[in-house]
């Protein structure tokens, strides 16, 4: 399930993955490491139309600090 989370950033959504249903890697945008299929980690994408296009997927650790690493919406 979807939720909206506020930032300093901006508004955005963003999903839990167990990971289970991952048969993809991905490469996590805050520490530039791969997201080992089956590995829990985060989708997030900005909150307005067409933010769904810009969607990532994030090391829970690295969602929570991307602020601090100067990561966020001018990332994308």
């Amino acid at each position: 399930m979807d939720k909206v989370e506020e930032w300093p950033d901006g508004e955005w959504k963003v999903r839990m993955l167990n990971g289970g249903s991952s048969d993809k890697n991905y490469r996590c945008p805050g520490c530039d490491q791969e997201i080992r299929s089956g590995q829990p980690h985060i989708v997030a994408w900005p909150n307005w139309p067409g933010g769904d296009e810009e969607r990532r997927h994030w090391h829970s650790a690295c969602w929570r600090k991307r602020l601090d690493r100067g990561h966020g919406r001018s990332r994308y």
